[in-house]
């Protein structure tokens, strides 16, 4: 069964919806998933702010006090946390996925594409990473297996892979992608967001009759 993931790395509810997912697979021990991770951009228009933590910029975004940002976020860190995630967004810096994106296509070509999308959720919502950082994004590709040269140069090059990460945005507005993450079963049904492990587990079981 192929499975296919809209997401962007700086949305919370992908990588909650990841882990759920994951749980469902997991009752499926007999069967094979083929897993394709798809780019979307949740706000393409993103300016990189190094050093510009989440609850700060959303609090200066919507004109409210960092405070206020904290209390918005906590329904969030909790549901990470009940599926054994641990976020940190007093640490995420805020980044423009594009590049990110990019270096996916290229573990995507290598088959190390879960990998790179699992380091790169990980890095932004739990370590604090700064993903705006070439070397950051370089040494992050290495841990996924990838070769530090091939990452160095879609850094520098911001062509490579470019029309790939646009081709699955054009998908997801074709076939009606208002929000991330999206999860399409063998082009037959459609889980949006980050859904309960019981609904993944009845798609799985609908897609299988």
């Amino acid at each position: 069964m192929k499975i296919e993931i809209w997401s962007d790395i700086m949305c919370p509810f992908c990588y909650i919806g990841k882990r759920q997912l994951e749980t469902a697979l997991a009752e499926f021990p007999d069967n094979e998933f083929e897993i394709e991770w798809k780019s979307f951009q949740l706000d393409p228009t993103i300016t990189p702010q190094s050093g510009k933590d989440v609850y700060t910029f959303l609090a200066e975004r919507k004109g409210i006090s960092v405070e206020q940002s904290i209390e918005m976020h906590k329904g969030v860190v909790e549901r990470a946390k009940s599926v054994g995630l641990d976020y940190h967004f007093d640490k995420a810096i805020i980044s423009n996925s594009l590049t990110a994106h990019r270096i996916i296509h290229l573990a995507k070509a290598k088959k190390l594409g879960d990998e790179m999308e699992e380091i790169f959720f990980k890095a932004y919502f739990t370590e604090g990473k700064d993903l705006n950082d070439p070397q950051t994004l370089i040494e992050l590709g290495v841990k996924a297996g990838l070769d530090s040269k091939e990452v160095q140069e879609v850094t520098e090059n911001e062509n490579l892979y470019l029309s790939d990460v646009k081709s699955d945005i054009r998908e997801a507005q074709e076939i009606g992608v208002q929000g991330v993450p999206f999860f399409v079963f063998d082009r037959k049904y459609a889980v949006s967001g980050a859904q309960p492990v019981e609904a993944f587990v009845n798609t799985i079981r609908e897609v299988q009759k």
